[in-house]
């Protein structure tokens, strides 16, 4: 789906059926924009990178299966959990790295051009694509 069928779609977006479009894990697909902002879907399992955006807050909802978001704070690191239905903002600034042991399908809201990876990462593995997100249907 091109940005102009996206900007001129006149129909809704089944978030399900836009799930199975794709299988790749860690790799967002962009199924709508709002403003300058992305919302992105994405299935994820395992880990992803230590990462941290500077100037943007990260938007999580669990559609499916459970996320797990460990935090790096100025008092110490935490895990915030997450279950179906649950969301979560990482604040802008904040080093995080999402894992989920058993896979989980994921809504992310963030601007356009946002890097999976954040401003500064620790090195990327192999099963993270490092992208601003891939249109719905590639």
């Amino acid at each position: 789906m091109s940005n102009d069928t996206m900007k001129n779609s006149p129909g809704p977006v089944l978030l399900s059926d836009a799930l199975d479009t794709f299988e790749t894990l860690w790799s967002p697909r962009i199924v709508a924009r709002v403003n300058e902002y992305d919302v992105r879907l994405t299935k994820v399992r395992g880990e992803h990178v230590w990462h941290v955006h500077e100037d943007t807050d990260e938007f999580f909802q669990v559609l499916d299966g459970a996320l797990d978001i460990h935090l790096r704070e100025a008092d110490g690191e935490r895990t915030v959990a997450l279950d179906r239905g649950a969301v979560f903002v990482v604040p802008r600034g904040t080093w995080h790295k999402p894992h989920s042991a058993e896979g989980a399908s994921l809504l992310l809201f963030e601007p356009s051009g946002t890097s999976t990876v954040g401003d500064r990462h620790d090195e990327v593995p192999g099963h993270v694509d490092a992208t601003t997100g891939h249109e719905l249907g590639s």
